[in-house]
């Protein structure tokens, strides 16, 4: 079994670095390992279409580089189906959405945790590419999955400190948009209450001991996270980069074709 690339780094202290995809098309999360540049990539399953036999590829993909893991972040609705089926691949690492409640929080930390008498959880036996290196081999896998929860709603802001309180949680990332929409201020990302719940999310996480982690664009916005202390960073997705670059570059060259 893989070493956890994104486990190994929070135990050592040291900071991590991801990008997220929306492509299920192995050669792009290919591209990103190549560049030798990125502890993980992050597919975001909540988003993109896809199907089982992709999960597979991502894996296989992943494990091409050292140094290199996998996260996939999952709608609500379908996570336990989805934790297990992505873990069953090789992707080593959970990002659960929309949690609102302790109870809540507790179910994501069962969902990956192994059913055995120290381990607390319900996973069994995956059977899937995982379960090739053996079944306690993938019982320490279970324990070394990195549980992350989005904090994007209103209710999980009024119980964050009950929620980190839960045994299992490594890290949290706050989410503006699905927070905006939550206290009637739908896109408003940066405004005053925002940026306040984002902050008191962050020093909260800290003073707790769990990391939170920022979603960056580009690099010239992490200093700002970097004061308040956060230091594991995720990247624009695949289809953030190429809307910027068709708005962008489309509209210079049609500046140009107007002049012709």
């Amino acid at each position: 079994m893989r070493e956890n690339r994104l486990r190994q780094l929070l135990n050592e202290g040291k900071p991590s670095l991801g990008t997220r995809l929306q492509s299920t098309w192995p050669t792009i999360t290919e591209l990103v390992g190549r560049s030798q540049k990125f502890d993980y990539v992050e597919f975001l399953a909540e988003y993109a279409p896809y199907d089982l036999y992709a999960l597979d590829n991502l894996g296989r993909a992943i494990e091409l580089f050292p140094n290199f893991t996998g996260m996939i972040k999952m709608e609500q609705s379908a996570q336990h189906h989805l934790a297990v089926r992505a873990m069953a691949a090789g992707i080593q690492n959970l990002l659960f959405t929309d949690v609102r409640t302790v109870e809540e929080a507790r179910e994501c930390v069962r969902i990956v945790r192994p059913e055995t008498p120290d381990g607390g959880g319900r996973h069994g036996n995956a059977g899937g590419r995982a379960a090739s290196a053996g079944l306690p081999a993938l019982v320490q896998a279970y324990q070394d999955a990195v549980i992350v929860l989005m904090i994007e709603k209103k209710e999980a802001v009024e119980n964050l400190e009950a929620i980190l309180a839960v045994p299992g949680i490594d890290m949290v990332q706050f989410g503006p948009s699905d927070y905006s929409m939550s206290i009637g201020q739908a896109g408003q990302r940066n405004s005053p209450q925002i940026v306040e719940a984002r902050e008191y999310t962050i020093k909260t996480a800290l003073k707790m001991g769990v990391q939170p982690r920022a979603e960056l664009n580009d690099a010239s916005e992490a200093e700002y996270y970097l004061k308040l202390g956060v230091r594991h960073f995720c990247m624009a997705p695949d289809t953030g980069i190429l809307a910027r670059y068709y708005a962008e570059q489309g509209g210079k060259m049609r500046e140009i074709l107007g002049g012709v």
